[in-house]
């Protein structure tokens, strides 16, 4: 099947089937094969495939996204679906969330553009003396978690389960979220989207940050309350919000996020699957099916990722 619009046939054929070729593994890739002939279904979220019944043949939906939300509680999704880790994902992630971390850790926008010429000496602080949270303990927030803390940040984590990072201070459930968000100058969410996780930085969590603190969202768009978070950036709570996803996407253009000067704003762009990466976890996870081994990164239905 056609990967969808965010995954053009043309970019991820070749790539794919010269990975399945040196695999061994025989293969016909082609967007318009009859449903009941597939064996695998690549599949992108924006692609409009909604309906998996016809594909009686299919062992499983392998996904380009991390994320699989927008299909995972889809009624005629029988078959197993794997989620994508790697493909370049965790890198881009790190890339961006480090480089916006930096950006306002070092106040880069001060003299980025500075039309008076300012010459006040005001030197940063160090890593050290930065407290950063990272919501979301996953493959992107582990890796994310880890590249900060080797920068030298005081780096905490909570995740749903208990987990154990070296060198993180790791917190769980409801009051190590309090715990984990209390006085951090930096919260990057990377938790996935479920019904749990909506709205997690609302005007409740959002006091607990220390005053001026910044927010990153490259996660999930809904995990932020939007108006909570306009009412921290006007009052002062929160100084900058630089964001990458959204409820609706593309944002739309009267959307307040757009024209408001403690927000920045990015076109979902911290973190894509690479074709020539991504083939190589999507072929992998074909050749564990074909040779009758459990499949990489299967999604828990219950749990939504």
């Amino acid at each position: 099947m056609p990967p969808g619009p965010s995954a053009p046939q043309d970019e991820w054929a070749p790539p794919l089937g010269a990975t399945l070729d040196r695999m061994g593994l025989a293969h016909v890739i082609a967007p318009d094969v009859a449903p009941e002939r597939a064996d695998y279904i690549v599949y992108a979220p924006d692609s409009g495939l909604q309906d998996f019944t016809p594909f009686t043949r299919a062992r499983a939906v392998l996904s380009l996204w991390a994320g699989v939300e927008a299909i995972v509680a889809n009624p005629t999704l029988t078959m197993p679906l794997a989620r994508m880790v790697g493909g370049g994902l965790t890198e881009g992630m790190v890339e961006w969330v480090t480089g916006h971390v930096l950006r306002h850790h070092l106040g880069m926008d001060r003299h980025i553009v500075n039309p008076d010429n300012d010459w006040t000496l005001r030197p940063p602080p160090l890593a050290a003396e930065r407290r950063v949270t990272v919501l979301g303990l996953g493959a992107l927030g582990s890796a994310v978690a880890q590249a900060l803390a080797r920068i030298g940040f005081n780096v905490s984590g909570w995740s749903r389960r208990p987990k154990q990072m070296p060198g993180i201070s790791c917190y769980s459930g409801d009051t190590g979220l309090a715990e984990a968000l209390r006085d951090a100058e930096f919260v990057i969410l990377l938790l996935p989207g479920t019904r749990a996780t909506e709205n997690t930085l609302n005007r409740d969590t959002l006091a607990l940050l220390a005053r001026g603190a910044f927010v990153l969202n490259p996660g999930r768009g809904p995990l932020i309350d939007d108006a909570a978070l306009i009412t921290a950036l006007d009052e002062g709570q929160v100084a900058h919000a630089t964001l990458d996803v959204f409820r609706r996407e593309p944002l739309p253009q009267d959307h307040p996020f757009w024209g408001h000067p403690g927000v920045t704003v990015t076109p979902h762009v911290a973190s894509h699957t690479r074709p020539h990466l991504g083939a190589e976890v999507i072929a992998e996870n074909i050749r564990r099916s074909e040779a009758g081994a459990p499949l990489l990164h299967l999604v828990d239905r219950s749990a939504g990722y």
